[in-house]
């Protein structure tokens, strides 16, 4: 099934904590090999108190899907000079599957299969499960089942293709921290719903794992936060609750933070967190970027070795790669997000390698999710890639080129704007008949606008004249070829486009 097109969201004040858009498509698995990598241990202050004993066994062996976008995108491309750090780094490791697309029909079905393989391989598979009623209070990722008395229903169809064997269940992204939209009344059914949801999946598959959402450090306090998980019946229906997901916060950050939720909730023994280090190995962006967002790194790998009884696991929730809407359509595997979070890496997984091999049977599950506080409107596309025509003769200037020649230029513009932001992806075309090498494009952002991250460029300085300059991976536009990139920036005032577009110094069109 193709992924839908999913937006970003920007923030709504400084204060509000940054949303991560996400989609994952939740394929039927087939048999997988490897090991997840050995974690490291975190050693971080106890600030709640006393912690209980963690309940998933230190050496578990999570799910690596031989189906999932970046282990293809690996398989595909053995050629690529990125390829293997995204194999070493990314597609050898476990991450989360996600069950997104209200399908009552297929849905026990759709999870048989992963948990089956699963199975089959030894290992444990993580589910993150998005279909609440009025999810993302009507954002970016709204969607959901039609009413709760459905929702309901469809849990039970997810829980009935568990199985025996074990699994771990990441329940509902943003259900509990994300409220503003819900009235008393709402929210309170709707956490009676969540509460029945680990109910139903505890009693389908009781080797099953279920935590609920506990929102990240920079969002809820953990006093709050403790409130709401208890209303939605963590102290009977759960096993404890996951942070971070899709998000950047530091490690440490999350681990103190969900301590300080368990202290909340009086230590329960039963209860336990897991944290998404997929893509905080360099902690949040500066300036509050949150959409694909530069300068991020994969985080510790996925595993139970937490060195620490309150925390089960540090998983890959958010797949490492999977667009958040900016630098691609949001949940496809973008190569170069990937590798910018690969290589920025501290270093390859002891353990482990590339996930090969496996049969895929069965359906396909799309959906995803924004974590988060209160963000308005907004929508994101992919650009297009357009080439021209051959230019030849003249003198070339403002740069190297692959040959004699003046480089032909055409640029395709294409911004989403909200209020006081946007982003924009730009697709430089070379129309003429030589190589560009070491391209750089310059234009002018009007008065008041602000460049906060890119991806695929660095675009220096952040205002006024300014110039993308392509890296490494991406520095030469063939003749004829074309070469895009992104940015995300803020505005005063009213919206209005760059101008005076040149590649390296030749005059570009605008489309």
């Amino acid at each position: 099934m193709t992924p839908p097109i999913r937006t970003p969201r920007p923030e709504a004040a400084a204060a509000a904590p940054a949303h991560r858009p996400r989609l994952r498509t939740a394929l039927a698995i087939g048999l997988a090999a490897g090991l997840a990598a050995a974690g490291l241990v975190l050693g971080t202050e106890n600030t709640a108190g006393a912690a209980p004993q963690g309940s998933l066994p230190a050496g578990t062996q999570f799910y690596k899907d031989p189906n999932s976008q970046v282990v293809r995108w690996v398989a595909a491309n053995p050629g690529d000079s990125r390829q293997p750090v995204i194999s070493r780094r990314i597609a050898s490791q476990p991450q989360g599957i996600w069950f997104a697309n209200y399908s009552p029909s297929t849905i026990t079905n759709d999870v048989r299969a992963v948990t089956t393989a699963a199975a089959s391989a030894g290992q444990v598979p993580v589910l993150a499960v998005y279909e609440i009623p009025n999810r993302d209070c009507g954002g970016a990722s709204a969607g959901g089942a039609p009413d709760l008395a459905s929702y309901d229903a469809w849990v039970r169809n997810f829980a009935a293709g568990l199985g025996s064997g074990q699994s771990v269940i990441i329940l509902e992204p943003d259900s509990v921290s994300l409220t503003t939209c819900l009235s008393a009344q709402q929210q309170s059914d709707r956490f009676a719903s969540l509460s029945r949801a680990g109910a139903a999946i505890h009693a389908a598959a009781p080797n099953a794992k279920v935590y609920m959402d506990g929102g990240h450090s920079a969002w809820n306090s953990a006093s709050e936060q403790a409130t709401r998980l208890r209303n939605a019946g963590i102290l009977t229906n759960a096993d404890g609750f996951f942070t971070n997901v899709s998000n950047f916060n530091t490690t440490a950050n999350e681990v103190n933070y969900a301590k300080n939720v368990l202290a909340a909730l009086g230590n329960p023994a039963n209860l336990h967190a897991v944290v998404d280090t997929s893509r905080n190995g360099n902690g949040p962006a500066g300036g509050g970027a949150w959409c694909d967002p530069s300068g991020r790194a994969i985080g510790t790998y996925p595993t139970s070795n937490t060195g620490d009884p309150a925390i089960d696991a540090f998983l890959w929730v958010k797949p490492p790669g999977e667009a958040d809407g900016c630098a691609g359509t949001a949940g496809t595997f973008i190569p170069d997000v990937a590798y910018q979070l690969a290589s920025a890496g501290a270093s390859d997984p002891t353990t482990g390698g590339t996930t090969t091999g496996g049969t895929t049977t069965g359906g396909s599950t799309t959906g995803g999710s924004t974590t988060g506080g209160t963000t308005t409107g907004g929508t994101t596309t992919g650009g297009t890639t357009t080439t021209g025509g051959t230019t030849t003769g003249g003198t070339t200037t403002g740069g190297t080129t692959g040959g004699t020649g003046t480089p032909g230029c055409k640029v395709t513009f294409t911004p989403q704007t909200w209020t006081g932001g946007f982003t924009a992806n730009v697709t430089v075309a070379n129309t003429g008949s030589t190589a560009v090498n070491s391209w750089k494009l310059g234009f002018t952002l009007p008065s008041g606008q602000t460049v906060t991250s890119a991806w695929n460029a660095t675009v220096t300085p952040s205002s006024g004249a300014v110039t993308a300059s392509g890296l490494s991976y991406n520095a030469q536009i063939p003749a004829g070829g074309s070469q895009s990139f992104g940015f995300q920036g803020t505005f005063s005032g009213s919206y209005a486009q760059p101008a005076a577009f040149t590649l390296n110094g030749a005059t570009c069109t605008v489309s």
